[in-house]
């Protein structure tokens, strides 16, 4: 790729993301200086088509990997840089696309567009290649982070299911309990009144026996004097 004076990553980045360069104008030197809050910076660039946000380390990881996969000679990027200076032209889609190949092939690129094709599809391959390596990553690492965590979760409501049948044991043990207190009360009540009727059997009984002799006794004194 021919030497330009923009390094080859920053041509590559601008090909693909476009990001706002307008400078920052300076306050008028006799205006007061307006205070401005900084805003966050953000984590994403807009995409070209504009349909989603692109990540900007994912962005940075593939123009170093586009950077260091550059083919020699005039290829796809080459054209896709003379693509890209058809832009503000005015021109149709159609128009630039011919516009580009006719500067491409000037620059000394090849006269069919056989090595766009096969020099595009290489760095699709590069592109493919990457991502399937980067799935694989994705898929160890949902097995070390999410695998572990996923365990936890699964031993967490183990547990649960198991302190919550404690809790119904316990529950059903109070119950039980409730119940037996029940008729404890009742059994209570009735024994002592039993005991009670018991004790005045005895009372009687026992007042019987004493009269009986102190009757005898006292008829021994009084008839065998």
């Amino acid at each position: 790729m021919a030497d330009s004076e923009q390094g080859l990553g920053r041509k590559i980045l601008s090909f693909f993301i476009k990001e706002g360069t307008d400078p920052a104008q300076p306050a008028p030197v006799n205006e007061k200086p307006k205070e401005v809050v900084p805003a966050a910076p953000s984590p994403t660039v807009p995409n070209v088509a504009g349909t989603a946000n692109v990540d900007r380390k994912f962005v940075q990881h593939f123009v170093e990997l586009l950077e260091k996969a550059n083919l020699p000679g005039p290829d796809y990027f080459e054209y896709k840089q003379a693509l890209q200076s058809m832009e503000g032209l005015g021109l149709g889609e159609e128009k630039q696309f011919q516009a580009a190949w006719a500067s491409f092939k000037a620059m000394g690129g090849a006269k069919d567009t056989s090595v766009l094709k096969t020099s595009a599809d290489q760095y699709l391959g590069i592109l493919d290649k990457d991502r399937a390596a980067f799935l694989k990553d994705v898929e160890k690492a949902i097995g070390d982070r999410v695998g572990s965590l996923q365990q936890e979760h699964k031993k967490l409501e183990e547990s649960n299911i198991t302190f919550a049948q404690q809790i119904a044991d316990l529950q059903k043990k109070i119950d039980d309990n409730k119940n037996r207190l029940g008729q404890i009360a009742g059994e209570i009540t009735e024994q002592s009144a039993k005991i009670n009727v018991n004790k005045d059997n005895f009372e009687v009984t026992y007042q019987s026996f004493v009269e009986q002799i102190k009757s005898d006794l006292n008829q021994i004194n009084k008839y065998l004097k």
